[in-house]
């Protein structure tokens, strides 16, 4: 069977050797000149380490991350510990797969050298999807028409299949964007900080963690906004971030301060969908679920995706495609949209001002801490995407 893969985002790389593993052919045409990945961390909580072990890409993976012990939850002013979860080892022998930290590049890098040059079209264009009875057709901007028994639309956040598939549909502004930075691990080796932390304050919060074996500082300064570009290339004015941020605990200034280039980006999300699919067509990733990054499973889900779309489609005859997208979208859509929902709230928790409603996350959330070893999501990583049925 034939496959079409818009978009070679980390989505758009795991559905395409996701449906390779299950026996159909793909081809995977990105609009870009070349790979690229830029941003900079990312997070891989177990369901999706678990996902990358399937692949056979897990070690590759790992051997350019770095194995957080723990996260530490803090508060902004002093930096006093809330309150911390295990990580680490425990984690890995609980969920059967490592936590790990990364940056974005690696993990693209990886997925990237796993497909075979000659399943990917480079410098494509699409402007177009549509289908009939018997097939589903790419029109590229040259004018080429490419003919597959299913199209798999991994174009992410903007996507511009989700508007020929349902209509007008804009990204929606989260009313927070972000300045994120790399810093040698040199830089900051005199401050003694935590593997993985989150420093939450009024209406702002502080990420930061290792990638890349532990030589580079990931850092997301999180802050609430009236309006911020969708950007991973604006950079931030000089200072900007110490503004923005004054009055923090010297440590998270001093970590802003020695960032050096700092880029500026608007956190978007997209409307939770009823449906992914239409026919032989298919959403994947961001484009059918993007989501604040607040619980760090943005990616993760993306990779969960291509996990069941390629268990639903082994096996399928081209007739049987539209069944099979039903049975992937209703297997995933409900898991996603809660992760969403999830996500939403838990940045709506991070940034509660100073005061009773403060301290009673702080309680709440030590008290759970004292109770369970893990983080309240990791209910999330014991589930494995394959054990996921469609409802009857």
């Amino acid at each position: 069977m034939r496959a079409i893969v818009v978009g070679a985002g980390i989505g758009g790389l795991a559905a395409t050797l996701s449906l390779r593993r299950a026996g159909h052919e793909v081809t995977l045409v990105e609009q870009t000149p070349r790979f690229t990945e830029i941003g900079a961390g990312i997070q891989l909580a177990p369901n999706a380490t678990r996902v990358l072990r399937r692949l056979d890409l897990l070690d590759a993976v790992a051997a350019q991350a770095a194995r957080p012990s723990d996260v530490s939850f803090r508060t902004w002013s002093d930096g006093a510990e809330i309150c911390r979860y295990t990580l680490g080892r425990e984690a890995e022998d609980t969920f059967g797969a490592p936590y790990l930290l990364l940056h974005r590049a690696d993990l693209h890098e990886v997925l990237a050298a796993a497909v075979p040059p000659g399943s990917v079209r480079l410098n494509t264009l699409v402007v177009g999807i549509d289908q009939d009875d018997e097939a589903a057709y790419v029109t590229t901007a040259s004018g080429e028409r490419l003919r597959a028994d299913l199209v798999v639309a991994a174009d992410g956040i903007r996507s511009a299949a989700r508007q020929w598939l349902f209509g007008a549909d804009e990204a929606v502004f989260s009313k927070t964007a972000a300045y994120r930075a790399l810093l040698p691990a040199d830089e900051v080796a005199d401050m003694d900080l935590p593997d993985l932390a989150v420093w939450l304050g009024p209406a702002r919060h502080f990420v930061h963690y290792w990638v890349r074996r532990g030589e580079l500082l990931n850092v997301v300064a999180v802050f609430t906004a009236e309006a911020a570009q969708e950007s991973w290339t604006a950079r931030a004015e000089p200072g900007e971030q110490l503004r923005e941020f004054d009055g923090w605990d010297s440590r998270v200034l001093k970590v802003l301060e020695r960032a050096g280039q700092v880029f500026r980006y608007g956190i978007y999300t997209r409307t939770p969908l009823a449906r992914w699919n239409i026919g032989r067509v298919t959403l994947l990733g961001d484009s059918a679920h993007a989501m604040v990054p607040f619980q760090a499973q943005g990616a993760a889900q993306a990779i969960l995706d291509a996990a069941v779309l390629g268990d639903a489609l082994a096996g399928a005859t081209p007739a049987g495609v539209p069944d099979a997208l039903d049975r992937y979208v209703r297997r995933r859509l409900s898991t996603a949209t809660n992760m969403q929902a999830g996500a939403a709230r838990a940045g709506e928790e991070f940034h509660l001002p100073d005061g009773p409603e403060a301290r009673a996350r702080n309680a709440r959330m030590a008290a759970y801490a004292a109770e369970h070893r893990f983080l309240p999501q990791a209910t999330a990583w014991a589930a494995d995407a394959l054990d996921e049925q469609a409802p009857s």
